[in-house]
């Protein structure tokens, strides 16, 4: 049985990295975020316009508690996920958590070329982006640094890069599994 979470701040790379590290590992990938629109049919946006944050992460802890049930897979949570319900706990409790790490420099970079809109920054100047992420990032770190493996991803711009970065966590993760 293989279960690996990835997490980190939005942007940081946990789905790019996570749906190459499956194919590489021939394991199944979740996007937590993605799951959680398909089983409520609302985008995380909506979610947040219509429960608020706190009815958001009840959501997305009963949805990280049921594909914490799931074997082989590579499962990218959200930013906030670990932070919130002891949800870093049943994380690590349940599988390899990894922390995908990047600056806030290169967050506020990612995020700004992003198409995606992501609500906790969407009211942002570029200006307030780099020093928001700094604060937003240091309070999260506490959860973060929890995970059993970091592995820093700045300049990750090439697929040539994201290969490489995963195959470096490849040989990493297979040293921590027995299963692999």
């Amino acid at each position: 049985m293989t279960r690996i979470y990835l997490i980190g701040y939005m942007g940081a790379g946990k789905t790019t990295l996570g749906k190459r590290m499956a194919n590489v590992m021939n394991l199944g990938f979740i996007d937590l975020d993605k799951f959680i629109e398909g089983k409520y049919h609302m985008t995380v946006p909506e979610i947040f316009a219509e429960h608020g944050e706190s009815g958001f992460r009840t959501i997305e802890q009963t949805v990280l508690r049921e594909v914490s049930d799931i074997e082989n897979v590579v499962i990218s949570t959200g930013g906030g996920a670990p932070c919130f319900n002891d949800n870093m706990q049943l994380m690590n409790d349940t599988g390899l958590t990894v922390y995908i790490k990047a600056s806030p420099d290169e967050l506020a970079s990612r995020l700004r070329a992003s198409k995606t809109i992501r609500p906790i920054v969407a009211s942002k100047s570029d200006e307030e982006l780099v020093p928001f992420i700094s604060e937003h990032l240091s309070k999260r770190e506490e959860y973060y640094n929890l995970a059993k493996i970091s592995f820093y991803t700045e300049h990750l711009v090439s697929k040539d890069d994201i290969y490489i970065t995963v195959d470096k966590m490849v040989e990493e993760i297979k040293k921590w599994s027995n299963d692999l």
